[in-house]
């Protein structure tokens, strides 16, 4: 008997290294045949065949076309059991081309990594996307998102055979671990900080929802308050240079590193003493779930993602986006406040193990992989 086949699709393959690495092993653990399909030419484990495929992140490219193209030519020839469609483009495209596979059986499964439509985006977002996901929920056997929400959003307006809220793509807690105060300190020195430096880190694409001017403002206002403060930006983007211009013009260079992209953020988090965040729209941020499993409090703008993971008063604090006053004088009290910091830090972590583990996602999504088998099985059976 052929073993059974799964299709992973996204606009860039990066996005399965960097999220989804234990859910192909546990299909290559389970006799099934892993396909890759997205833009890029990354080498994966746990993967059979991968397709580069041109998927590109703006809807309006004339080379989606080709990446639809090819992932129909793909689907076709290939007889998927699954399909599992992630980004925005990656599943608006995946999920057109599936229409003949799903027509013969195959399930198709699309992550919902934070719909570009949510309270507060700006109108263009809903007049565009919008109407796409409506649409295309009907092209859809399970709907997943990683926020309520969306879940609820989903839920009542989009027709969808099933919608599911599950709580993203969980966290490695046996890597993202804290450190004891001592070793914080040595940590601290083996990068170039002083061991007394007071970290505030931040990990994004700098673009315009990721709002890293904020971040600045709020660090022009702790300077003289805090001397010992450090801003740690990891990260490119297309605004990374006006940040590097801001920081200049606020006159607080000495006090934010822009550390460029970084691949060693297992070793850099647990060093920090805050977790801050400033994106204006998210579903449900890894790196605020990374901080939080290091036992870093995190003080972040209040929208859907940021306040699904930080309790106020709790775990951290939401702050409002327009306010760098309010974000400043957040990080003031906790730098002066160390028994609450390490305790927003102990209930952050506990958090994480007790909701948003790998372990405790693997096994929702166990389910629902295994509910497509049985379904498609059924459908099988009957037709035999």
């Amino acid at each position: 008997m052929p073993a059974k086949k799964v299709l992973f699709c996204a606009t860039v393959d990066y996005h399965f290294k960097a999220f989804h690495l234990p859910y192909l092993k546990w299909f290559k653990e389970e006799g099934w045949e892993v396909h890759i399909a997205a833009s890029g030419e990354l080498k994966l484990p746990y993967t059979d065949r991968k397709f580069n495929i041109p998927i590109q992140r703006s809807p309006f490219q004339m080379k989606n076309i080709e990446a639809y193209k090819e992932l129909k030519r793909i689907m076709d020839e290939n007889h998927y059991d699954i399909i599992h469609c992630h980004t925005p483009m990656g599943g608006v495209l995946s999920r057109i081309a599936a229409r003949k596979a799903r027509s013969q059986g195959t399930k198709v499964i699309y992550t919902a990594h934070g719909f570009h439509f949510c309270k507060g985006s700006p109108l263009l977002n809903w007049l565009v996307y919008y109407p796409i996901e409506k649409k295309l929920a009907n092209e859809t056997d399970w709907l997943l998102t990683i926020n309520q929400e969306d879940y609820q959003l989903a839920l009542n307006r989009f027709n969808a055979t099933q919608v599911e809220y599950v709580k993203g793509v969980g966290i490695d807690t046996n890597s993202f671990t804290p450190l004891i105060e001592e070793e914080k300190r040595k940590r601290k020195q083996s990068f170039g900080y002083h061991p007394d430096d007071f970290l505030l880190f931040y990990a994004a694409e700098f673009n315009p929802n990721k709002n890293q001017k904020y971040l600045l403002e709020a660090l022009a206002l702790l300077k003289e308050k805090l001397p010992r403060v450090k801003l740690l930006l990891a990260g490119k983007g297309p605004l990374l240079q006006s940040c590097l211009a801001l920081s200049h013009t606020l006159g607080i260079n000495e006090y934010v590193d822009f550390l460029g992209f970084r691949d060693d953020l297992k070793e850099l988090v647990p060093m920090c003493d805050i977790a801050v965040a400033s994106s204006l729209r998210e579903g449900l941020p890894v790196n605020i779930m990374e901080a939080m499993s290091c036992e870093l409090p995190v003080i972040a703008v209040d929208n859907r993602g940021h306040k699904e993971l930080v309790v106020s008063g709790k775990t951290g604090w939401l702050v409002k986006s327009e306010s760098p006053e309010q974000l400043a004088a957040k990080i003031n009290d906790l730098a002066m406040d160390e028994v609450t910091r390490r305790a927003f830090g102990k209930n952050g972590r506990k958090r994480i193990l007790n909701d948003f583990s790998v372990d405790q996602i693997l096994q929702h999504k166990k389910m629902i992989y295994t509910s497509c088998i049985q379904e498609t099985e059924e459908v099988n059976w009957a037709l035999q």
